[in-house]
């Protein structure tokens, strides 16, 4: 499902966040709804047989029923920060000055009035089971929206230790980037500048932290010169990103708070495809 759009594709998040300022997207006008909720999740994990472990830090806005979220570097934005914008309506959140709060915040309210579950999206349920059982699942039904054959070279960028394992497992070549380096569970020195080997892959699929760290503008604008599929996966910006579907955003999976990691039992996913790969699909 292609997302809404008004006066035609959205070309940037600045146009996003305009139309959005401007009442443009949906009946309720950012002026006139306020974060009743702001709230900072901390996690740390190392999934059971994993040699390596990571930490999760989001920000997130409780708008009316919805809530948006935006994940950050670990530390990256005071907790103060965010509890001082409680209160604030959307529109000052939308021109707060840092990016991290207004992905948040566009998120939050673009949930409210889109949610997922009435957009015509193809919901995907994510069984109960481990963090480890759960990742895997999540990370299958991401690289399913890949659509690629074995052999094709993936830029992953924002490195999720399952989604390689199943590129792996499909016969997929990946470039593995993170900003923080390091190695994968396999080894391979992970690649800090995704800009130094974006001419070295065929399809991208990438994290929607990019939105917060203000490197997803470059990456689309990449694959609307290219042509290149871009897939997101996405719990920073799930309700941000689909607004790009079919305007140089192949597919994304959109995963909503509270997010798979957080409890034992059945979590949902969305995924939203271009109007090409939906039909494609459903050959």
């Amino acid at each position: 499902m292609t997302a809404p759009l008004v006066d035609g594709p959205v070309s940037s998040v600045d146009d996003l966040t305009n139309r959005a300022l401007a009442g443009a997207l949906g009946s309720d006008h950012p002026a006139e709804l306020r974060a009743s909720v702001g709230f900072v999740t901390r996690q740390g994990v190392r999934h059971a047989s994993r040699e390596r472990g990571y930490r999760n830090h989001v920000i997130s806005f409780r708008v009316e029923r919805a809530v948006g979220s935006a994940a950050v570097e670990p530390d990256e934005v005071p907790d103060a920060t965010v509890y001082d914008c409680v209160g604030a309506t959307v529109a000052e959140l939308l021109t707060h000055p840092v990016p991290a709060i207004r992905v948040a915040a566009l998120d939050a309210y673009l949930m409210s009035l889109h949610p997922h579950d009435r957009s015509g999206a193809e919901a995907v349920a994510i069984p109960a089971g481990t963090s480890l059982e759960k990742s895997m699942a999540r990370a299958s039904s991401v690289v399913d929206l890949l659509d690629a054959a074995p052999g094709r070279r993936v830029l992953v960028i924002g490195v999720v230790n399952s989604l390689l394992h199943h590129l792996r497992k499909r016969g997929l070549h990946y470039l593995p980037c993170d900003l923080k380096g390091g190695h994968t569970e396999w080894g391979e020195p992970m690649i800090p500048d995704a800009t130094a080997v974006l001419d070295d892959c065929e399809l991208m699929l990438v994290s929607g932290m990019t939105l917060a760290n203000n490197s997803f503008e470059s990456l689309l604008r990449h694959a609307r010169q290219t042509g290149k599929p871009l897939v997101l996966f996405a719990q920073t910006g799930s309700a941000v990103l689909p607004w790009f579907v079919g305007a140089g955003v192949t597919a994304v999976s959109a995963e909503p708070y509270p997010f798979f990691w957080l409890d034992g039992g059945p979590s949902m996913l969305y995924r939203y495809r271009s109007a090409s790969r939906s039909a494609e699909a459903g050959r």
